[in-house]
């Protein structure tokens, strides 16, 4: 921890407090049996978790256990964050309690976790720390599956395809997506596809990714669902995926090795798979060069520009102005009025995850290329008028003015 935070990089830990490998023969049940966790009327284990058993948060010495282990890791280790595995096992007072102690610790410390569960609980719904209930926690933020989903095709079926990918009817989705998940006047939110309405009270609340360790790699996905397709296709169906996501209010999250197009052979569930299949092909950082510079970029694009990091569901509905347009597969709009502090007065982009080139209107002025056919410089491609602009497939545009 300490080498990775002398370079400058936070560290997350990923904690499963939600099951146990045993049940009658766990430390919990030999200290108080039955009471650590949840039970069946019949007195079965009940397994929301989907590994044999689920804990029981809601009890007093199991939330102290979670509270106080997490803030030990904070104490002792300097942990950065904490990324809560099937977070809607734990009721929200606990949850909510995890953060207020962590924060005490650190406050700029991120928690973070699955809004959802592997199966039904007997804790009811409506005190999980579901997706659905983030708005009603404080400190807490959940993996959007609406954004994933949208963007490549759903996590369960390898050949559907998504907005990226030229599959018409997620532009909605994608609006979701790109507000956080926050109430917005022009997102019609019947039109979702995962969520019937806004679910985060403000953007930090929401990570947005496209894929994960779990289930398929965005690059077996694209090559599952885009079958006979080149890799230089593939590749740029990854770039647009990409730009949506790190150009989204919230908090982006990549893959590991995603930036240069690592796969895992299309295994989507690794966990007992060879380092074959798991490690890193840093050989790949070479072949797929463009790939890896234009991720960098666009993390760079990010980092360089607070109008991408909006804070509060206000300021989000206020600046993001979403385009009039009925094109399948195209997302239109601006980020305006120096947005977060921005030095660019108006941001403008474009997707295009269709197979026709879309004419664009912009308004004339003084605009800097930032992303063009593929191509992404943080710090500009050339200048434009603005006009009529052409928005090739499979690609975003974004332009920039401070004036």
């Amino acid at each position: 921890v300490k080498a990775l935070h002398d370079a400058g990089i936070g560290v997350v830990m990923d904690v499963v407090y939600n099951h146990t490998a045993g049940g009658d023969d766990s430390n919990f049940s030999l200290t108080a049996p039955g009471y650590y966790y949840r039970h069946r009327s019949d007195g079965s284990y009940s397994d929301a978790s989907g590994c044999g058993n689920e804990t029981a948060s809601e009890r007093a010495q199991m939330r102290n256990f979670i509270i106080n282990s997490v803030k030990y890791w904070a104490k002792e280790y300097h942990i950065d964050g904490f990324r809560f595995d099937l977070m809607a096992i734990h009721d929200m007072e606990t949850m909510d309690a995890v953060a207020a102690e962590l924060k005490k610790i650190n406050p700029s410390i991120f928690v973070y976790g699955e809004g959802w569960t592997a199966g039904d609980s007997p804790l009811p719904a409506e005190r999980r720390a579901l997706k659905d209930n983030v708005g009603r926690m404080t400190g807490i933020a959940v993996f959007s599956d609406d954004i994933r989903d949208a963007v490549k095709g759903h996590y369960s079926d390898a050949a559907d395809r998504g907005f990226a990918t030229g599959k018409p009817g997620n532009e909605e989705t994608v609006k979701i997506g790109i507000v956080g998940a926050t109430a917005h006047p022009q997102v019609d939110y019947a039109k979702g596809n995962n969520s019937k309405r806004p679910y985060a009270a403000a953007p930090t609340q929401v990570v947005n990714y496209v894929s994960c360790h779990d289930d398929l790699t965005l690059t077996d996905k694209l090559a599952k669902s885009m079958p006979g397709s080149a890799e230089a296709e593939r590749q740029r169906a990854a770039r647009l995926a990409q730009t949506i996501v790190f150009t989204s209010q919230g908090t982006p999250f990549m893959f590991a090795g995603e930036e240069v197009f690592r796969d895992k052979k299309g295994v989507h569930n690794s966990y007992k798979s060879p380092d074959s299949v798991n490690a890193i092909d840093w050989t790949l950082k070479t072949r797929n060069a463009a790939q890896f510079d234009y991720y960098r970029e666009l993390i760079k694009l990010r980092k360089a520009h607070p109008a991408f990091r909006m804070t509060t569901a206000e300021d989000v509905a206020r600046n993001i102005v979403f385009d009039k347009t009925d094109a399948p597969n195209i997302v239109s709009y601006s980020i305006r009025n120096n947005a977060n502090g921005d030095e660019w007065k108006e941001i403008k982009l474009i997707f295009n995850g269709g197979t026709t080139p879309f004419a664009a209107k912009v308004p004339k002025g003084e605009w800097t290329v930032i992303a063009r056919d593929g191509v992404l410089r943080a710090d500009g491609l050339g200048e434009s008028k603005g006009g009529t602009v052409v928005v090739t497939p499979v690609s975003a545009l974004i332009l920039a003015r401070t004036k």
